[in-house]
């Protein structure tokens, strides 16, 4: 996995390079890992990616290549939090490292008008997925986690993403590279993800088209503080 994925970045070279701050990003095989090392320290140390045979990694390679930026920011913050704690990996991840571990593994990334948002921040989902409908064309929804997109090579309806929201002004449309922007550490440690099942997002699959689909509540669960009313 580790060649197949080296091969296709000598293809992306071609276009543009991914230079971590050790040097040139390459793949390996997880054997390169030495015991002990955190993961994320490796990669920071030596800018290469431990990468077993299976399509978890696949997934994950996919991604450094895809969005190089945002996961070279990723690994970054696992340096700097390892630096907090001293450098040694602990029992306990800590708050920082547990976040960009969700974004890493779980994440989306939503820009859509400032109304869809707080909708899905208020888990009201029949207006987000029903309303709202419309304004669906004005989003863009990027998936960035690597295990979602595996756990979606199987669909099923409870597959849920951790999705951080960026408000937009109706009728403006998205960057495309908006996924390699800064992380903001801080606002990351504060985990400010919203719950988002994803086979209900609008196109993404066909039985969302009756409202029906989204009264389901061990899906399309409300606030908790709205369930105990």
């Amino acid at each position: 996995m580790a060649e197949a994925l080296n091969a296709a970045l000598k293809k992306r070279l071609a276009e543009a390079s991914i230079v971590l701050p050790k040097g040139p990003l390459r793949f390996v095989p997880q054997a390169e890992l030495p015991e002990g090392e955190a993961y994320e320290a490796f990669i920071y140390r030596t800018a290469a990616v431990p990468t077993r045979d299976n399509l978890h990694d696949l997934l994950n390679g996919l991604m450094w290549l895809h969005w190089p930026l945002l996961k070279a920011g990723l690994n970054a913050g696992h340096s700097v939090a390892l630096a907090r704690m001293g450098g040694a990996v602990g029992p306990v991840r800590g708050a920082l490292r547990d976040a960009l571990t969700v974004v890493d593994e779980n994440a989306a990334l939503l820009r859509a008008p400032a109304p869809l948002c707080d909708a899905l921040a208020r888990r009201d989902w029949q207006t987000v997925f029903v309303s709202l409908r419309p304004l669906w064309a004005q989003a863009r929804l990027q998936l960035i986690g690597h295990a979602l997109m595996e756990k979606l090579q199987q669909p099923r309806k409870p597959i849920c993403a951790h999705v951080l929201l960026q408000p937009l002004p109706t009728e403006q449309l998205p960057a495309e590279d908006w996924p390699d922007a800064a992380l903001d550490l801080a606002l990351l440690e504060r985990k400010p993800f919203v719950p988002l099942p994803v086979l209900g997002v609008p196109g993404w699959w066909p039985a969302n088209q009756s409202p029906e689909f989204y009264a389901d509540t061990q899906v399309f669960r409300p606030l908790p503080s709205a369930q105990t009313r």
